[in-house]
């Protein structure tokens, strides 16, 4: 009994690891040559695993490409529990707010999530359906993570906010607006230093506060 636990056990992690081949060939094929110019004999050269073994991971190149998209979603979540942790008990907007924001923008400027943002938005009209998912599973996730706590420093007497969702956005475009348009556009070489987008993130925060801060009369 022992024994076979064993094999099964190897079994299990060959299986893990041709499927994680897998998707790291795909990634970087899709990545390169796009949807249209990436087969799945590609695909399953790139990994050195059989077209069979692609097939039994992947029913079809569609749902290949729908994992891979939604596995970059999968990477909001520690995010989210940032903006609890930062957010909720603090009290000192001025220093969480900054450091929150530094690591919302330097997260969404990461080579790997802005080219998966440019391959899903150059097939939005083929996938809508997966487009919309990845806008709810990662943008919007991060907006209504954003608007209860800061609903929250509002009754705190820390904000002054009328409407949590608007504010949310106001705080998302301040922080990611600049730097984020020229990356759509740019490639990963956008030419922003470390320093320039911390820049943009504290700045985005002081135009934040300036409009949001304090207390209401």
């Amino acid at each position: 009994m022992g024994i076979a636990g064993v094999g099964v056990g190897m079994e299990e992690g060959r299986s893990a690891r041709k499927r994680r081949l897998i998707m790291e060939a795909a990634t970087t094929l899709f990545l390169r040559n796009g949807y249209q110019g990436t087969s799945m004999d590609d695909v399953a050269a790139l990994a050195a695993v059989s077209k069979q073994t692609v097939y039994k991971n992947f029913t079809d190149k569609e749902g290949l490409f729908s994992e891979i998209i939604l596995g970059v979603s999968a990477t909001v979540d520690a995010f989210v529990k940032l903006i609890g942790d930062k957010l909720h008990n603090s009290t000192d907007l001025a220093k969480d707010l900054p450091a929150l924001a530094r690591q919302y923008l330097h997260s969404i400027l990461r080579p790997q999530v802005l080219q998966m943002r440019r391959l899903l938005v150059g097939e939005a009209a083929r996938f809508p359906d997966l487009a919309r998912t990845y806008y709810e599973r990662a943008p919007e996730r991060v907006l209504t993570a954003l608007a209860p706590e800061f609903q929250h420093l509002a009754e705190r007497g820390l904000l002054r906010v009328q409407d949590p969702a608007l504010a949310a956005k106001h705080f998302a475009f301040l922080i990611l607006g600049i730097a984020l348009d020229k990356a759509m556009f740019f490639g990963d070489d956008t030419g922003f230093t470390t320093e320039e987008l911390d820049h943009f993130a504290d700045e985005g925060v002081r135009v934040f506060l300036a409009a949001y801060g304090g207390s209401a009369d």
